[in-house]
């Protein structure tokens, strides 16, 4: 009978989601009267507002991991995870000045992504390929870690009446239909619903557990002081030595990843205008509050339900919710779960399909014949822009299976791959942020700091000296690679680029906080795509 009323929560919710998903294209649709192109599809034509800018880069930092993750570490090690809201409060501050700059400067070029702004500023269509390749690398794990989470969840909250193998099953395939037919217009609406959710069933988990296996905060904190100190002080409790070093340089690398780890873009660029994003960036760290709930609820369960090891310390949170909820409760905070799965996963599917329809299949003639439009703009004209729409869903349901399989098959491949996707991606900040305010930043100095960081992070990841010397091996590997960047740019080749600083940088003036150019800028207003 729970089995049967927790699920059947959940299968009503999972329709309510695909729902949202169609009205949010139909709607969309209608207005326009005509297909949706690729912007549309991939930035949900840069009209996004603050409200759903708001919930759709919430949900990013609110994945699975919020459930499981978050909870796991609390029990495992305690304070060394409160690196989770500090990185991305940081990064919120960041994405107060990066967003608005990465925005204005894709509209001003019709660009939908950040390999379509390397490739731009370097004039190298080939680097925008690169980059896709090295960033769907970093973001796969993420899909396969979501696909397990969500899994793992739908398991739990049928008391074991669903398989985990059918419950992966289940989420690849509610979230490749989700985004092929909705989009990032489609997740910001089924955000909306996954927020409701996450911040009604965490706000109750916060009162709920302290006072039903406490007698409230008081006495739980009490004996967590008495009992578990190590929990509550630096490097924590069995972390392997991540101490101050370690949570400051961890800090530091993942706030500056966060603001141009491609999700984040998407967002970005789904605005329409660059005062909601400078809102957002405001209003995002309030939202950092709800994460300190499961981290907290995680240490509770160290005295409710003791012994975990391995994986199933990632259950800590949901097996108090089990234990002692009604079934149609634990149905509600499953679904919260699930959707926080379900949107993250969705953006991160939507960005690799992106990046390879436009910078990799998009790119090649011979795939794209008698689809080179008329103008330039957001997809290069609507058959060029219909086209590689068509090639990133079909790259969606690729990447997606891969994921789906290597779950199956071989879950420690990506699993292993996770360990540096933050590290990893944290090498194209200089090649991105450095080179769009720093004109003399040459083609050949960005790629060759980009390998050099790249390469020692994961020597230093694999090879089992992640922390270094205390610190995230992620700055060090962004040490080297900004040095190297500037070393070749000062001794090495300047390839004489012609373009006005216009066209090559993202300059401040460009779209004010109205999102208006500025009087006399030579900007060229996008085409719709």
């Amino acid at each position: 009978m729970n089995a049967a009323v927790a699920t059947s929560v959940f299968g009503a919710f999972m329709v309510l989601t695909v729902v949202l998903g169609l009205l949010a294209v139909r709607r969309k649709g209608t207005e326009k009267g005509r297909p949706a192109g690729l912007s549309e599809w991939s930035v949900g034509g840069r009209s996004l507002g603050t409200v759903f800018i708001w919930v759709l880069m919430a949900g990013e930092s609110y994945t699975s991991f919020s459930y499981l993750g978050a909870a796991g570490w609390g029990y495992n090690s305690g304070a060394p995870v409160l690196y989770v809201p500090a990185y991305m409060s940081c990064g919120y501050a960041l994405g107060y000045v990066v967003g608005p700059m990465l925005w204005s400067y894709a509209r001003r070029h019709g660009l939908v992504g950040i390999t379509d702004m390397i490739a731009h500023r370097y004039r190298a269509p080939w680097l925008g390929a690169a980059v896709a390749l090295l960033a769907t690398v970093c973001l796969l794990p993420y899909i396969q870690l979501q696909i397990t989470g969500m899994g793992v969840v739908v398991s739990t909250i049928s008391y074991g009446a669903i398989s985990i193998n059918w419950a992966y099953f289940l989420s690849f395939a509610v979230t490749t239909g989700f985004v092929v037919i909705s989009g990032l217009r489609g997740s910001a609406w089924v955000s909306v619903l996954k927020d409701v959710l996450v911040i009604g069933t965490l706000g109750f988990l916060a009162v709920y557990v302290p006072l039903h296996y406490f007698d409230g905060y008081g006495p739980f904190l009490d004996r967590l002081v008495a009992e578990k100190p190590q929990w509550l002080t630096f490097p924590g409790h069995d972390s392997g030595g991540l101490g101050q070093v370690w949570f400051v340089t961890t800090t530091l690398v993942n706030s500056l990843t966060v603001v141009i780890f491609p999700t984040t873009v998407a967002g970005y660029l789904g605005a329409r205008n660059a005062e909601a994003l400078r809102r957002n960036a405001l209003y995002l760290p309030f939202y950092n509050v709800l994460l300190f709930v499961p981290m907290l609820l995680g240490m509770a369960a160290l005295f409710v339900v003791p012994g975990l090891t391995g994986a199933d310390s990632n259950l800590a949170l949901f097996k108090m919710v089990v234990d002692s909820l009604p079934a149609w409760a634990v149905g509600l905070v499953g679904v919260a779960a699930a959707l926080s799965s379900i949107v993250p996963m969705a953006v991160f599917m939507l960005v690799i399909g992106t990046m390879w329809g436009r910078s990799v299949l998009g790119a090649i003639p011979r795939l794209n014949k008698g689809a080179a439009g008329a103008a330039s703009g957001d997809g290069g004209g609507e058959a060029a822009g219909g086209r590689q729409k068509l090639w990133s869903q079909l790259v969606v349901v690729v990447a997606g299976a891969l994921a789906l399989l290597l779950t199956y098959t071989a879950p420690d491949t990506l699993v292993r791959l996770s360990l540096i996707s933050y590290e990893g991606m944290a090498q194209l900040v200089p090649m991105l942020l450095l080179g769009l305010v720093w004109r003399r930043l040459t083609l050949h100095a960005a790629v060759s700091g980009l390998v050099a960081g790249f390469t020692l992070v994961c020597v230093l990841v694999f090879g089992g000296h992640d922390p270094v010397w205390g610190m995230n091996a992620g700055i060090v590997g962004l040490a080297v690679n900004v040095a190297v960047a500037l070393a070749v740019t000062w001794l090495g080749p300047r390839a004489a680029d012609g373009r006005p600083d216009a066209e090559v940088l993202a300059l401040d003036d460009e779209f004010p906080r109205g999102g208006v150019p500025s009087r006399g800028a030579p900007v060229s207003p996008p085409a719709s795509s």
